[in-house]
């Protein structure tokens, strides 16, 4: 693995920085410095240090195993995902991403060596500079991340688990990791505002958290009579959920400081877990966001390269060529779901918020006042990509144009009839309808389970209740709810009741009940 620490000589001006398709380092080096010029001077972009990494296509399968982290804990989920990825691509089933980038401080963007000199170029400004810039201004990376403490986190998670794994066993470590890796998605604070993860001061504390005896358990469990009889929902009870922080949304940060059997180094394992899904909870949110702005970035980029002549036609269309086959949209028959393709979604309304700035139509002027003709395309798009997230993104920008050259509509599916209905086309009334119903799917509140721990049976077998709050009637898979609560039942250490309620009516729909064996 090399590394390229940018900033060395530059390119001759107004020459080409390269011609053909070998590269060399320095022709990498020039190329960065000729893309930060324009980055800099026309785009206004705000990037952290970067550090660009030269890896083989075996180590980017390595990466995408490892959330895009150069470092981390082991785990068998990771090599089962290497294996999965290497015999598809092996066997021409699936491609490699030219770039992996990761939002830390120095940025660190991974190229392929396999890349021809004018991917180089192009993955530098996407990754470089249009992923960086994003990282870097989006409200929800600056508000719940610091990337300046992740790497040296990992660094230390990796060595905490190693030592775990060597004193207490390999078996050992992997159950915990299972059953925190199976209820990750349900162990980050959604709702609780900004809280910056402090990894720096998380690692410094590692050391008293193994060595202190949660007082709660204590005192919680250690004296509690097992046989005394208590009324439900008594002043006692009342007391003790509020004391135990009840209702808890995130269930790893309540076992963590609450489940009764569990060791200190089983706590900070979970620990770790919760902190790593935390980190890339913003991630999801903004994935259409964060790849529109890239591909815009790097389209324009290399545009105004060909422009200055610093790069030649045949590099160009190299560019053409590739951003068209990332930008693809597949229709409805190629199958894959209902989702949009981000990079080719979050491009188009890029493009398309800038020709709004310059280029305005009456229907513009009517649907986007506020930008339409204001002549700064640059800073719209600047003030977009750090205000707002993929709903409220869309929910604002998404205009008739975009919509009509995707050829959206809306189906409603009625189960009790024997068709569908299309219920929103291309007039005024179905724009809003369409807008709302794709900025609807982006919400994070529909690929979020509402699952919540709401009880403890404390006087009796001290049962851990939990609610599901189920939208129009959606209820879990019975095989997946009993499997995941088979992993939560192995951190609590007692019995797990999961209620199914109606969002709307507040009844219970169905009940699945898991106890530990034996």
């Amino acid at each position: 693995m090399d590394q390229i620490v940018p900033g060395g000589a530059s390119a001759t001006p107004g020459g080409l920085l390269y011609s053909g398709n070998d590269w060399n380092f320095q022709i990498i080096r020039n190329c960065y410095d000729a893309i930060q010029e324009i980055a800099d001077k026309e785009l206004g972009l705000e990037i952290y240090a970067n550090r660009i990494e030269i890896i083989t296509s075996e180590q980017m399968l390595d990466v995408y195993t490892s959330h895009g982290m150069p470092l981390g804990y082991k785990h068998w989920s990771f090599g089962k995902r290497f294996i999965g990825h290497e015999s598809a691509y092996r066997r021409g089933l699936m491609g490699l991403a030219y770039e992996v980038v990761i939002n830390s401080d120095p940025c660190i963007s991974y190229l392929m060596e396999e890349n021809s000199a004018t991917m180089q170029a192009l993955v530098i400004a996407h990754a470089a500079f249009g992923h960086n810039h994003f990282f870097r201004n989006n409200r929800l990376f600056r508000e719940w991340t610091d990337p300046s403490q992740i790497l040296d986190y990992l660094e230390f998670a990796r060595g905490f688990i190693a030592r775990c794994e060597e004193r207490h066993g390999q078996r050992a470590v992997e159950r915990i990791l299972d059953a925190a890796h199976a209820l990750q998605n349900q162990g980050v604070h959604r709702h609780s505002g900004a809280r910056k993860l402090d990894l720096k001061a998380e690692q410094q504390r590692a050391r008293e958290r193994r060595e202190y005896e949660d007082s709660m358990f204590n005192d919680l469990w250690r004296t509690l009579p097992s046989d005394l009889p208590g009324e439900k929902d008594g002043p006692q009870d009342s007391a003790t959920r509020r004391r135990l922080g009840l209702p808890e949304e995130n269930l790893l940060y309540f076992l963590e400081k609450n489940a009764p059997r569990l060791a200190p180094w089983e706590r900070e394992i979970i620990r770790i877990v919760r902190m790593v899904a935390q980190y890339f909870y913003p991630q999801p949110q903004v994935k259409m966001m964060n790849e529109g702005c890239a591909t815009w970035v790097h389209a324009y980029i290399m545009r105004r390269l060909h422009e200055l002549g610093r790069i030649d036609d045949a590099a160009y269309l190299e560019v053409i060529h590739s951003t068209s086959n990332v930008i693809n949209q597949p229709g409805f028959e190629a199958g894959g779901g209902p989702s949009f393709n981000p990079y080719a979604l979050g491009y188009a309304m890029m493009t398309d918020i800038a020709r709004i700035c310059v280029d305005p139509s009456d229907e513009d002027r009517r649907w986007f006042p506020d930008i339409a003709g204001n002549g700064d395309p640059v800073g719209t798009l600047r003030h977009a990509w750090a205000e707002y997230r993929d709903e409220s993104f869309i929910q604002q920008f998404l205009s008739p144009k975009v919509i009509r050259d995707f050829r959206m509509f809306r189906l409603r599916d009625d189960t009790t009839q024997p068709y569908l209905l299309v219920d929103a086309i291309h007039d005024e009334a179905g724009y809003r309808d369409i807008r709302r119903s794709v900025a609807l799917t982006y919400d994070p509140g529909t690929f979020y389970t509402e699952i919540e721990i709401v009880d403890v049976d404390l006087l009796g077998d001290r049962t851990l209740v939990l609610e599901h709050r189920s939208r129009k009637g959606q209820t879990l898979q019975p095989g997946d709810a009993r499997q995941t609560l088979d992993y939560l039942v192995t951190l609590w250490g007692y019995g797990v009741v999961l209620k199914e309620i109606d969002s709307q009516t507040g009844e219970v729909i169905t009940t699945h009940a898991v106890n530990p064996p034996g």
